[in-house]
């Protein structure tokens, strides 16, 4: 998780496309961004291997840095919501 979450963020997950790898939709005329569909899926499987059994190291890592963008996306989230309803 991100104790400041307003610090670059450290790297990439290895495995996030850098093409497609975040999503952007408009939810009541905020921008919001997500993980894609091939991201969350690559997600869900690294999160059933953990239940079933031990990830391998660079498994855990890429985990982990899935979850702080995961972390950071929300961040960005909340501070675009948050200015378009100050705004408004």
């Amino acid at each position: 998780m991100l104790d400041n979450p307003t610090l670059k963020l450290n790297q990439l997950p290895k495995n996030l496309p850098l093409e497609g790898g975040i999503s952007m939709e408009l939810v009541e005329g905020v921008p919001i961004f997500r993980a894609s569909k091939i991201v969350q899926e690559r997600i869900e499987n690294l999160v059933a291997k953990l239940q079933d059994s031990e990830l391998a190291l660079a498994e855990e890592k890429e985990l982990d840095d899935y979850e702080e963008l995961d972390d950071y996306l929300s961040f960005i989230n909340r501070t675009v919501r948050n200015i378009m309803l100050k705004e408004n």
